[in-house]
């Protein structure tokens, strides 16, 4: 029986990683474990108060796993919590071939890991199995008037978040691009905006991509999914967020200059068409920088 390839969703947060993670995890052949590598990592000094570190203690039995049992109950998460304590100084490719050897039985194509700031995974041969990654990007427009709205939220301002959040996008989306390069793992880019505008036609392309026909139980994530999630967005329990793939379109009725300008920067605007709309499933009908 061949081992099961491991796909991770890797890019900048808050680009839409989590309904990506639910949507491929209600494939038959595709299970999704959310961002396992900040439950499996080790605790840096000052992170044990943590959601994904609490996960080692009593929280296992307080919050669910997206299967619907409790994390610590989870045939898949609740072994590997209780182990993780006494061995968090093991290799994180030990760690994550612990944490899925019970699922090798149900025999999955792919298993999904969207921790998207991660690099470490992308190491196939310490894995000791096929990696591919999924370079998820959400249009600069839309991800920095989000984190200006996310700004107002948590300090009360956001006037000036939104050039800070634009030099921000640039820089890591273009160090993830590079980083892949070098990776020599098979990478597909694709757009937020696609997926959540033309998510039909961007799913067909990730089966195709994957060698896996497509299944319309995609297209309700949150009815579907057969993922074990603990850590993520907790929208992956909200069922009027994730029983579809929606788009968020609140940016384009900002006034925010940020947002203007964008388009005029060229570095920024051709970094935002590469990654976003590469896969020309919008057409010439939508803004694209």
């Amino acid at each position: 029986m061949a081992e099961p390839g491991l796909l991770l969703i890797r890019g900048l947060g808050h680009s839409g990683s989590t309904i990506l993670d639910l949507a491929l995890g209600a494939h038959p052949q595709l299970i999704g474990l959310g961002e396992a590598v900040r439950v499996l990592e080790r605790p840096r000094l000052g992170e044990e108060h943590k959601g994904p570190q609490q996960l080692r203690g009593d929280l296992r039995f307080e919050r669910r796993c997206t299967c619907g049992e409790l994390a610590g109950d989870c045939p898949v998460w609740g072994p590997l919590l209780a182990w993780l304590p006494a061995h968090d100084d093991r290799p994180l490719a030990e760690k994550f071939n612990r944490l899925i050897e019970p699922l090798t039985a149900t025999s999955p194509r792919w298993l999904v890991e969207s921790f998207q700031a991660d690099e470490q995974l992308l190491d196939a041969q310490a894995l000791g199995r096929p990696v591919r990654v999924i370079q998820l990007t959400r249009d600069v427009r839309s991800w920095v008037h989000s984190e200006s709205r996310r700004g107002v939220e948590r300090h009360g301002r956001g006037g000036t978040v939104g050039w800070r959040s634009m030099l921000r996008w640039w820089r890591i989306n273009r160090r993830w691009e590079q980083r892949l390069n070098r990776s020599g793992c098979a990478v597909f880019r694709l757009g937020y905006e696609e997926l959540a505008l033309a998510p039909e036609q961007a799913l067909r392309k990730i089966c195709a991509w994957l060698e896996i026909g497509f299944d319309p139980a995609m297209l309700q994530p949150g009815l579907n999914s057969s993922s074990h999630i603990v850590s993520g967005n907790r929208m992956r329990f909200d069922p009027g967020q994730s029983q579809a793939i929606r788009y968020d379109a609140a940016w384009l009725s900002s006034a925010a200059l940020s947002l203007r300008v964008a388009p005029l920067l060229p570095a920024v605007a051709r970094l935002n068409r590469r990654l976003v709309y590469s896969n020309g499933l919008l057409g010439r009908v939508w803004p694209s920088a």
